[in-house]
């Protein structure tokens, strides 16, 4: 029988880079911890169920590159089990708190049973390689694995220092292969923000797709034909993917989405807050500011500050439904494509990674059911990837798409405000000087070609969109102030170094210990 179409979900991973070795502990080091306890570990073992139980699934994941860094290093790794360890030891002590109330009791023990199944994982089943747990996936051809830019540098605000915008690209796909054994063949741009003429970088780099915002091509000239429901070609070769928004929008609305359903659990409410201070101390900052466990005992249950207790199973039950709901969904959406348009159509759903477990807990049950559904149960539909999708439908419109962004109105308005516009005369100017190095120092001793990488990654930190997107969100702003001023600062002391009175070992060395991302970059990338 002839399928109606295809599903393709797309997981955007990606944390800004963040490691502090010069202070013992790091609140925004958290980020990384609570996203591997409560998104990555658990796709994994969502992965590993499917794998298992014989389960022909597809899906695919941008895996950006400093996220990989931080799962690759050391300290990192120490740290992240460290804080598991410190959770578990604070799970059996809420046991014991909560021994006379039946209800806590048991959440509490739900969460000593996870923690303690996630250090099993972490640990025992993947010696923290986690980078090698998602490419074992790949390698049985389960799970496609996209880049992204370098440090998720917004590539729009660079176009007019091409160099940079190549480096972005080329930097993170030789990351990639070095992580993965192979080149990515797709990129989720960040921030899916697009520019004219960007094709031909991704071309260059050996990249067949992007994933873009739905109006990229929506707004193409001229208009495909089938809308969002099968990509186009760039004038370059290089293929289009772009959401379908009202499969997102099931996910994603505030008001309509699945994870406001007054089952699933509160994000918003976590011991790190609700304990008594002299109990949660030792768990919390070492300046007495309260942060998040992760242990959390309430559900949404409304539009109200008084939370009923959570109860795990109903709300696995609920995940489940939602799963059906959304395949149901599919199944008609896509019959009537195909009647429409008369061939079978593509819906891309596209989300961030972290929304699975970290913002949503229930998401990676949810993902779980979704795949094994369309695998099993709707014969009409399947699941793809967009690298099989265009092996298998190589024929596309070709249109030109315009500039375009997934953010606020769809353009560069989140990342070029009133809040962050400070930043970039400092970005352009040493992304020249980083160009005028390269092309300078043909021939550098030892010690310069060590100070030009490390200028180079000085530049790339700085470029991450992460920190003009904090400034406009107005949520760790002192912190992404002070990243973007020390990377700027660090680059220019090596520019001037290196043209000047030359490279100071010492504190090269030091600004090498805390910048380690990209040990092997190539700073010859940045010449024309």
């Amino acid at each position: 029988m002839a399928l109606d179409g295809y599903l393709a979900l797309i997981l955007h991973a990606h944390l800004p880079f963040v490691r502090h070795p010069e202070y013992p502990e790091f609140l925004e080091e958290d980020w990384l911890f609570e996203a591997i306890t409560e998104t990555y570990l658990p796709l994994l073992e969502v992965y590993e169920r499917l794998w298992d139980d014989g389960i022909d699934f597809r899906i695919s994941m941008t895996l950006s590159p400093p996220l990989m860094a931080m799962l690759n290093d050391g300290l990192l790794q120490e740290r992240y089990a460290a804080r598991l360890s410190s959770l578990i030891a604070l799970a059996s002590k809420e046991c014991l708190r909560h021994k006379n109330d039946p209800h806590l009791l048991y959440l509490a023990g739900f969460y000593l049973e996870l923690l303690e199944r996630r250090r099993a994982q972490y640990e025992g089943i993947y010696g923290r390689d986690l980078t090698g747990a998602f490419r074992k996936f790949i390698e049985r051809g389960r799970l496609e694995a996209l880049t992204c830019g370098a440090t998720h540098g917004f590539l729009p605000l660079m176009q007019d220092y091409p160099e940079s915008v190549k480096a972005q690209v080329e930097v993170a796909a030789r990351y990639h292969e070095d992580c993965f054994g192979r080149r990515p063949t797709g990129i989720w741009l960040p921030e899916c923000a697009y520019f004219p003429g960007l094709d031909k970088t991704l071309r260059d780099a050996g990249l067949r797709y992007f994933v873009g915002e739905s109006h990229a091509v929506e707004f193409a000239v001229p208009r495909p034909k089938a809308g969002v429901f099968a990509p186009i070609y760039t004038p370059s070769g290089v293929a289009v993917f772009a959401r379908d928004q009202l499969s997102s929008a099931q996910v994603w609305s505030s008001k309509l989405g699945y994870p406001g359903d007054p089952v699933y659990r509160e994000f918003y409410r976590d011991i790190g807050y609700d304990a008594p201070l002299d109990y949660i101390r030792r768990w919390i900052q070492p300046n007495g500011l309260r942060k998040n466990t992760g242990i959390k005992y309430h559900r949404v249950t409304g539009p109200t500050d008084t939370k009923q207790l959570y109860e795990p199973w109903a709300a696995k039950e609920r995940a489940a439904f939602h799963a059906t709901h959304f395949t149901d969904s599919r199944r008609w959406q896509l019959h009537d494509l195909h009647r429409d348009l008369g061939r079978p159509a593509l819906v891309v759903a596209p989300f961030d990674a972290e929304l699975f477990g970290h913002w949503w807990f229930e998401g990676p049950i949810w993902i779980e059911h979704v795949l094994r559904q369309v695998s099993c149960d709707h014969p009409t539909y399947g699941l793809t990837t967009p690298i099989e999708y265009l092996t298998d439908h190589p024929t596309q419109q070709v249109a030109q798409p315009p500039m375009s962004t997934w953010g606020e109105l769809g353009f560069a308005k989140v990342w070029l405000n009133t809040e962050n516009d400070w930043i970039y005369p400092h970005l352009h100017a040493i992304a020249e000087r980083m160009t005028e190095l390269a092309e300078r120092f043909t021939d550098p001793s030892d010690l310069e070609r060590r100070a030009l990488k490390q200028a180079a990654r000085e530049l790339l930190l700085a470029q991450s969109s992460d920190w003009p997107f904090i400034l406009t969100k107005q949520t760790s702003v002192d912190y992404a102030v002070k990243r973007l001023k020390d990377h700027i600062v660090r680059f220019n002391r090596l520019y001037e170094q290196l043209t000047g009175f030359g490279v100071q070992p010492e504190m090269l060395e030091a600004i090498e210990l805390r910048d380690t991302i990209f040990p092997d970059i190539d700073y010859t990338i940045w010449r024309r």
